[in-house]
């Protein structure tokens, strides 16, 4: 097993993953699945940017395209719009907050980075949807949040397949780290993909062995938060789906998550705290 990576380089600034971190997320978008994440007036931002950050968010990241299922394709010019704006107004307010862009879009994520200080580029189709992606993370030399997906928003849910969820999913990475690595990127962030082309049961299949991907070395990002895996085993709705994000986030810290991606800052930066007490209470290493 390779040795955990445990540090990320945000804009010259190291970031220690050996306690793991929450992002906070701002979706500048009128239709992402969880209503109360969408912001689109300046002032929401604003107002959401500094709650999360008051409630101990250690990066905020930034998407102005909705990939919940179903979701309508919008313009590189409508994305742009969106994000780069909020990027500014963020990073004009807040300063010293690491951001991070949310983007599959080469030309958005340089943009991003250079003119409106993001420091993370956060792509949900690991590079794939778009072949320059690869290109500008070298020249960036930015931390790249590689996230698994298996077809694209609008169909991904219809009847996903799998020989083995996690092999297959390992296997995927495999490829992409190793022609990033080969290419002199040293920051990479692996996320499966929680619901992206996964169906209920895949997703509680890579929760329970979420430690195997700590086989790459490499740090992992876990989304789960408020998704259907959730709210449709609970027979709820996203608005109710805290309690149980929570439970499972927990679980996902135990099983070796770094980096928590959450709508309720809060809750997951005392999730944190809380498994990070058990582990010094009692010597445990995570995963158990």
């Amino acid at each position: 097993m390779a040795a955990r990576a445990r540090y990320i380089n945000v804009r010259g600034n190291l970031i220690d993953l050996s306690v793991p971190k929450v992002m906070g997320i701002i979706n500048v978008t009128p239709d992402s699945f969880h209503k109360a994440s969408r912001f689109t007036k300046e002032e929401e931002i604003i107002r959401a940017a500094a709650r999360m950050i008051e409630d101990g968010a250690d990066i905020l990241d930034i998407g102005g395209y909705s990939s919940r299922p179903g979701a309508q394709n919008i313009t590189p010019g409508e994305e742009r719009k969106r994000v780069l704006g909020a990027l500014k107004l963020v990073r004009r307010e807040l300063p010293d907050a690491v951001l991070s862009i949310d983007t599959f879009r080469a030309e958005i994520a340089m943009e991003a980075v250079l003119e409106c200080g993001a420091g993370i580029i956060n792509d949900i189709t690991g590079g794939d949807a778009d072949t320059q992606m690869f290109d500008v993370i070298k020249k960036l030399q930015v931390p790249y949040v590689m996230m698994h997906m298996k077809g694209v928003p609008w169909n991904m849910e219809m009847h996903p397949v799998y020989d083995d969820v996690v092999a297959d999913i390992l296997r995927w990475f495999g490829d992409r780290v190793t022609r990033l690595q080969s290419m002199g990127v040293n920051d990479i962030i692996i996320d499966p993909g929680f619901g992206f082309g996964k169906t209920i049961s895949h997703n509680f299949e890579i929760l329970h062995k979420l430690s195997d991907f700590s086989i790459t070395g490499l740090p992992v990002l876990i989304g789960i938060s408020r998704k259907s895996m959730i709210w449709k085993t609970l027979k709820i709705t996203p608005a109710k789906a805290l309690n149980g994000t929570t439970v499972l986030n927990t679980i996902a810290l135990m099983n070796g998550a770094d980096i928590l991606r959450v709508h309720d800052v809060k809750e997951a930066v005392q999730a944190v705290k809380l498994t990070e007490e058990l582990k010094k209470q009692t010597h445990l290493t995570f995963p158990l």
